[in-house]
């Protein structure tokens, strides 16, 4: 999570979509016994759901519980799941990521490439902000060139860092310029460096705008109405929303921030609560015998790691980091953390976002890579080579879910055992989302898990990010080979020829392990009994899921 979980941070991140392309459903492994509650001798059915059963009507409210508080609803800093969900459901992107991932127009009604530097586009007329005026080339101008604003600080800046120019060049055309070919700016443009705002209201909120007090005024089909710092947001249908066809079936959404998972899980079971994604997975079997909705599993692009947020500290050596990886008992981890949904991974990605590959890409990518099956024994002797006996680490976490205590857990015990010594310190999951946003936050950090994300079904926006310098670099790793790789890709407009070079990137971060991977597996959430409509798919966090909730 840029992003705490993923964080998504492009992500965020650059997102990168190939054209129309439809995310598979992730392989999980057998069911597992589920500890889920006492009594609870049920399985974990990890099935995919592509959609829910459409809405026999309207409903006048309901409400979602996030695990932790937004950092912001500023699209320059959005960059993970609290942030995202709700804000996908209020403000708009020039292009639009769908639930199968296709990429589609929005705000802007085409778009076309004339060189390779330049990508234009035409935007919709019709359409207006929440409070009523209307959407212009010159709001667009103003959205996007905050991104290059050093004083903003974007964290989509790595998306635009290729920028050299942002016009307006019609009465409703905008004009991007890029200093080179850059294959993975428009790919972008349906997340959140896509996203639209009035610049009158940008100019007139300053600092305040995106915050508990200055709100948000965009298109989405919800409107921002208040932000009750520690407890809630509450959104409210948008009634002038330019789109029929995903107008909001509810009058109002109201998230509740429930940072502790025993009582988010409690909530849904008692119905207080109508749904939440990302829920626990050992609370499956629980919240299935209550009775007062469904848990469900969407298609996820998220693979779980740790990553390495200090390379000046022991794990600067490539014999510790790859010991520490070899003694993990990584089966372990996705049968105690995952019900054993899911499955072990070597690599940064899933094979979701190789879609537009070639098979040899695809073969290189996953087969021609190291496997690190555990082995104590050659951890053990890697740690003597690198004299690293006895060297400590710390690694933090927060209450955010069982798989989070689990992997913490599972870490210091693969550390001890090859006499290495891992100290955890459990932090709010406020203070957790600021390690993917704040540098101050990662210091004296050497650890800490993400389940990472992408906003395409393009690999590339995985490998962008962790070139030398980019913001979600968090342990500064560089690797000049890597580099020079991946700044190939991204000038390579051809998908296949792209992912023959993306492939190469995929084995060099195998090899030297800026991060540890450790699983990938399916995206959990709960529908509750009174609703319907959801769209379970990793794109919540870009698409307006909750317009298409309303009565069951």
């Amino acid at each position: 999570m840029h992003r705490s979980l993923r964080t998504r941070r492009l992500i965020r991140t650059g997102a990168a979509l190939t054209g129309i392309l439809t995310v598979v459903a992730l392989a999980a492994c057998s069911p597992a016994a589920s500890n889920g509650g006492d009594d609870d001798k049920g399985t974990i059915d990890a099935k995919i759901t592509d959609t829910t059963a459409a809405p026999s009507g309207d409903i006048d409210s309901f409400t979602f519980a996030s695990y932790a508080e937004p950092y912001s609803l500023d699209y320059a800093y959005a960059f993970d799941y609290a942030d995202n969900q709700v804000l996908a459901n209020v403000c708009e992107s020039l292009l639009r990521l769908n639930p199968d991932f296709s990429l589609t127009p929005s705000l802007a009604e085409s778009f076309e490439h004339p060189t390779p530097e330049t990508w234009v586009y035409d935007i919709r007329q019709g359409v207006t902000f929440h409070d009523g005026t209307p959407l212009t080339a010159a709001d667009v101008v103003a959205s996007m060139s905050r991104h290059l604003d050093p004083a903003v600080g974007s964290s989509w800046f790595s998306v635009y860092q290729n920028v050299v120019d942002i016009s307006q060049t019609g009465d409703h055309q905008v004009t991007v310029t890029m200093s080179g070919p850059d294959s993975q700016f428009n790919l972008s443009m349906g997340g959140s460096a896509g996203v639209i705002e009035s610049a009158a209201t940008l100019a007139e909120k300053g600092a305040d705008y995106g915050n508990s007090t200055g709100g948000v005024n965009c298109t989405g089909p919800f409107s921002f109405t208040g932000w009750e710092s520690g407890e809630s947001i509450t959104l409210t249908r948008y009634d002038d929303y330019w789109d029929d066809a995903l107008k909001a079936r509810s009058g109002e959404v109201r998230f509740v921030f429930m940072g502790d998972s025993t009582a988010r899980v409690n909530a849904l079971k008692s119905g207080s609560v109508d749904g939440s994604w990302m829920i626990p997975i050992e609370a499956v079997p629980q919240l299935e015998a209550s009775g007062k909705g469904d848990p469900l599993f969407g298609a996820s692009t998220a693979v779980g790691n740790l990553v390495i947020s200090d390379l000046d500290g022991p794990l600067g050596d490539l014999r510790v980091r790859k010991a520490l990886l070899l003694a993990m008992d990584r089966d372990g981890i996705v049968q105690a953390a995952a019900r054993g949904v899911g499955e072990v991974t070597d690599v940064f990605t899933t094979e979701a976002v190789w879609r537009a590959a070639s098979d040899a890409a695809r073969t290189a990518a996953f087969d021609d890579v190291t496997h690190y099956e555990q082995n104590l024994e050659e951890a053990k002797k890697l740690i003597a080579e690198a004299g690293a006996e006895g060297a400590e680490l710390t690694y933090v976490t927060a209450p955010i879910g069982n798989d989070f205590a689990v992997i913490s857990q599972a870490t210091a015990a693969a550390a001890q055992s090859i006499g290495l010594k891992v100290n955890i310190e459990s932090v709010s999951p406020a203070a957790y989302t600021a390690l993917f946003s704040d540098p101050s936050a990662r210091e004296g950090v050497d650890l800490f898990y993400t389940s990472w994300y992408l906003s395409s079904p393009d690999a590339l926006e995985m490998y962008s990010v962790l070139r030398t310098g980019e913001f979600s670099n968090y342990g500064g790793w560089s690797d000049p080979e890597f580099d020079e790789v991946v700044s190939q890709a991204i000038a390579t407009d051809d998908p296949a020829a792209r992912s023959e070079l993306t492939a190469k990137a995929q084995q060099i971060a195998n090899a030297e392990l800026p991060w540890l991977p450790i699983s990938t597996g399916p995206l959990p959430l709960f529908q509750g009994e009174r609703i319907t409509g959801v769209s379970p798919s990793m794109a919540f966090l870009y698409y307006p899921w909750a317009a298409e909730i309303g009565a069951r």
